[in-house]
């Protein structure tokens, strides 16, 4: 929205503002008027979201699937590695933190080995 100036920016909020429901207007008043940004860019598609190694995640999915030690992986398998890879795309701090766990967990089996 760099090409309107501050005053039609405002007019067309005003105007979608004034288009709304009364339940979406009152949604809107609760989190506060200026906060809210109806011209909010739409955010990419997982499609074209990329991981730490610039692969997407069915790119990410078959390369580990190629890789895999499974020759055909089940359901569950496949499933739990799509969970875990869209949430490291993401940058989900659960799935950050499952593979910080996996990372120091496999170092620990590799010293008890010693």
């Amino acid at each position: 929205m760099d090409y309107f100036s501050d005053a039609d920016i405002e007019q067309r909020k005003r105007a979608i503002f004034e288009n709304m429901s009364a339940r979406g207007q009152r949604r809107i008043l609760k989190m506060g008027y200026d906060k809210w940004d109806p011209f909010q860019d739409p955010k990419d598609p997982i499609e074209i979201r990329k991981d730490d190694t610039n692969r997407t995640l069915s790119q990410l999915m078959a390369d580990y699937f190629s890789q895999s030690r499974e020759n055909e992986p089940s359901a569950k398998c496949r499933e739990g590695v799509f969970e875990m890879a869209l949430g490291l795309i993401s940058k989900d701090a659960k799935y950050l933190a499952m593979l910080d766990f996996a990372c120091w967990y496999k170092e620990q089996k590799k010293q008890s080995r010693s």
